[in-house]
C-alpha cells in the first residue's frame, strides 16, 4: 500500500517537524557547535571530499562542522538540484565561494561550480529511527543521490538532525537507504565510530 505509507510518512514528517520548529534559535545554535566539536565518526583524510548542506528553515546547521573540515583540510561540497527525478549534483565549495538561490530559497553553489563525487555524504532528514533510517522531505533526491554515488564508489553516508526529530520507527520502502552513521546534538545515535 504505497500510498498509506506515503500517508505515514507525511504524518510522520509534519510531527518531526513540529517538534523541531519548537526549538528555540539559541538552542539550535548550541546544538550546531556541538555538533563541530564531537569526533567525526570516520577519519577524514586531508583531500577527502565531504558534501555538507546549508540549513533549510529550522534545519540543523552544518557551517560549523564544514568549517573545521575545511581547516582541517577536507575539500567541502554542497549539492545543486538538478530537478525532480533526478540525484542532487555535489559541487566543490569552499568558504568565502559565491552562493546562488536554489529551489525553496536554499543557498547553492553557482551552476559553473565543479561537480564531485564524495567520500562523505552528510544527509539531512525530517526524521530519523535508531536503524539508521530516515524521513526525508519527500522528494527522494538524497536516496537517489545515495544510490548514484555507490554505483560509482565507496561513499560513507552520515545522517545530522536534532534529538528532537527522532521516532520509533521509520516506514521503509524500497528505495529508501540506511545510513552508515546518524549524528545529533547528543552525539552519535547510529553506527559505530571508525578510528585509524
Amino acid at each position: 500500500m504505497p500510498s498509506d505509507i506515503a500517508e505515514l510518512k507525511r504524518s510522520l514528517r509534519n510531527e518531526a517537524l513540529a517538534r523541531r520548529d519548537a526549538l528555540d534559535a539559541d538552542y539550535r545554535q548550541r546544538a550546531a557547535e556541538a555538533i563541530a566539536n564531537f569526533p567525526f565518526p570516520v577519519p577524514v583524510p586531508k583531500g577527502a571530499i565531504v558534501s555538507g548542506f546549508f540549513p533549510m528553515k529550522t534545519e540543523l546547521s552544518l557551517l560549523p562542522l564544514m568549517r573545521a573540515l575545511e581547516k582541517n583540510g577536507a575539500q567541502i561540497a554542497l549539492p545543486r538540484i538538478v530537478g525532480r527525478g533526478h540525484p542532487l549534483s555535489m559541487r566543490a565549495w569552499k568558504f568565502g565561494d559565491p552562493l546562488v538561490p536554489g529551489q525553496w530559497g536554499i543557498r547553492e553553489p553557482a551552476p559553473d561550480a565543479k561537480e564531485v563525487a564524495p567520500d562523505i555524504l552528510m544527509v539531512p532528514f525530517a526524521a530519523f529511527d535508531r536503524r539508521g533510517y530516515r524521513v526525508g522531505y519527500g522528494a527522494g533526491y538524497y536516496d537517489m543521490t545515495i544510490v548514484g554515488l555507490k554505483a560509482k564508489k565507496n561513499v560513507v553516508t552520515v545522517g545530522f538532525g536534532f534529538e528532537a526529530q527522532e521516532i520509533d520507527q521509520c516506514p521503509v520502502e524500497a528505495h529508501d537507504q540506511k545510513l552508515d552513521f546518524l549524528m545529533t546534538e547528543k552525539g552519535l545515535r547510529v553506527g559505530q565510530p571508525e578510528r585509524v
